[in-house]
This record gives C-alpha cells, structure tokens and sequence, in this order.
C-alpha cells in the first residue's frame, strides 16, 4: 500500500465510471448533442496525436524537428491526454526502450500484461528527478512541466465543459469531451504497452518483446508497428509501407511540406532489409531447434509403448518426456508467438 501512487490510481479508476454514467445523465438531462459528439472526437484525435507525433516521437526520439508553435500545441494538447508532463512522459519512454523487459523497464511486460497496461502507473515514481538534458534545457518542455496541472485542468476540462455550455449541454461537454475521451487516449496508449508487446508479428527484431499489431495502429494513429519502431527508434515512421495506416506519420510529413517540420530521420532501406533477414534467421534457427526437441518427444512416446516389462524404467522415461514437453512448450512460446 506504501507503494501506491493514490492520485493517480483514484484518477484512472474513476475517470471511466464517471465518463460512461456521466455520458448517460447527459442523454438523459440534456439529450444526446451530435455537436458535442463531434467535439469530442476531434479533442480525441488532438490529444491523441500530441501524444504520438508530439511527445512520442518528437519530444521522445528526436526524429523531427518542429516549429516552436507545433510543439507548443503538443505540449499543451499533449497534456490534455492526462498523461504526465511531456518531461516525465518522455525519461520513463526512454527508460522502456533502454532497458526493455528488464526490471528496470518501467512497464515491462514481463510482469504481466496488466502491469505493462496500466498497473505501472499505479505505483509510485522512484525514478527521481533524473531528467534528459535535451529535455531540462528546453524551455516551452519546462514551461509546461512547471504548469503542467494548470494546463490540465484548463484544456482538458474547463475546455469542454465551455463547449458544451455554448451548445446548451455543459454536462456533455464535461463529461464526453473530458473524462470518456482521457479514458480512451488512456487505453490507446496503454494498449502499446501491453498488447503490442504479446500479439502480433516480430519481422524486424526476433529478440525483443514488441510486435506489429496492425489493429492497434487503427486506434492508436499508427503506434501499432512497434516491432519497427523499438528496432529503429529514431525513424519518425512507424508504419513502413505507404499503405500502412499510420496518421501520425502523415502528420509530420504534412508539418514538414507546410515547412513547420524539419529534418525526418529515416533508417537507410539497406539497414531494414538486414533487420528482416537478422530476424528471419533467428526464427529459422529456432524453429530448427523445436523441430528437433518435437522429433525427441516423439521417439521417446515410440519407446514408452515398447516397454512391457520393466515398470520403473517406463516411470522413468515418463518423467523424461513430461519434462521434454514442458522444454517444448517454453520453446514453441518463444517461436510461434
């Protein structure tokens, strides 16, 4: 209980319960406002894309620069999403890719799914005040450290609750473009957490946990292609291929034709070609390695229906095949997901 981050745990377990009830007390008080429908997901996308193309992959992993007002408009955006000071968002980010599933990922899933989804955020920060430089000497990224609940009480709530007053539901405004849609930019950042790294495909790092989960990248405007993007960090791509859905990489694409955008890291094509064979090779050589242990159990099953005699040798040997099944298992895991 010592370890528990209060606010932060009454915020994430109340802020559901209050969107969906307060959604509907809104329908029924005020009735359903479409304006207000609208709104919200409009904030939704706002925020969502602070979080992604602002302080994922600008603030996070420098694979951009942007105009002053562009970041200006992520941070404050950005923590409308309610999800920490771009500062402390950003050191935590880097910590994952650092030491990814390790103990000192933060929300390594290693722990289990729920931990890397949202049961981290419930504990108390021991990380300290051991900020980036790059992040310490900027000055709108302390500028919104410093106010960051001011700006969140502020644009994240009063925002909506005007909105909604000017259409003659303030209620709505709340509760629908505040609380139910931090739900949902929650959630959709969690899910990168905790769902792309156990679903999905490993086409360009056979070692690390982080998988292309296309679904997700539907909801999570491009996020979802997380096996490239812990292979190539700095690339301000994460959906590869121009038919991947990734809006965020669009985003920046657009910043950087209007010349509000600068600089766009790209991995050099020959680099991705090595990253698919390195990772097809580790695959081939462990599925070899399945295939062999797989050919194992079966004679020994062959060798078990041989034996009539002896009862002591065949307690033995199956002994020898359970344990060679749980090998198997442990291995398929590794190669098939």
């Amino acid at each position: 209980m010592k370890n528990i981050d209060w606010t932060n745990t009454i915020f994430l377990i109340t802020a559901p319960i209050i969107g969906i009830l307060g959604t509907y007390f809104h329908i029924i008080w005020e009735g359903l406002n479409s304006q207000l429908i609208i709104f919200s997901i409009v904030f939704y996308i706002l925020s969502g894309l602070s979080i992604t193309a602002g302080y994922h992959r600008l603030f996070s992993h420098k694979s951009y620069e942007a105009h002053w007002s562009v970041r200006l408009f992520f941070l404050i955006f950005g923590a409308a999403a309610a999800q920490n000071s771009a500062l402390k968002w950003c050191r935590d980010h880097r910590i994952h890719h650092q030491f990814t599933d390790t103990e000192k990922d933060p929300y390594s899933v290693k722990e289990g799914f729920f931990h890397a989804h949202m049961g981290w955020v419930f504990k108390k920060d021991t990380r300290g005040s051991n900020f980036p430089k790059d992040l310490t000497q900027d000055p709108l990224v302390m500028w919104q450290h410093k106010y960051y609940m001011g700006i969140l009480v502020w644009v994240s709530f009063l925002l909506p609750t005007l909105v909604g007053l000017y259409y003659g539901a303030p209620i709505g405004g709340l509760v629908m473009g505040g609380f139910l849609r931090i739900t949902l930019v929650h959630h959709a950042t969690f899910f990168i957490n905790s769902l792309c790294h156990i679903l999905g495909a490993k086409p360009y790092d056979a070692h690390s946990s982080a998988r292309d989960n296309a679904l997700t990248a539907i909801f999570t405007f491009g996020e979802g292609y997380h096996n490239f993007h812990h292979r190539f960090q700095t690339d301000y791509r994460n959906g590869l291929r121009t038919y991947h859905f990734d809006p965020s990489k669009w985003l920046i694409a657009l910043l950087s034709f209007l010349g509000l955008a600068k600089n766009l890291k790209r991995v050099a094509p020959e680099e991705i070609l090595k990253a698919k064979l390195e990772s097809v090779s580790i695959r081939s050589k462990e599925k070899s390695l399945l295939d062999e242990s797989k050919l194992k159990i079966e004679e020994k099953i062959k060798n078990v229906k041989k034996i009539r005699d002896s009862i002591v040798d065949k307690k033995v040997l199956l002994k020898e095949i359970e344990l060679d099944i749980r090998r198997f298992r442990k291995l398929s895991k590794l190669v098939l997901t």
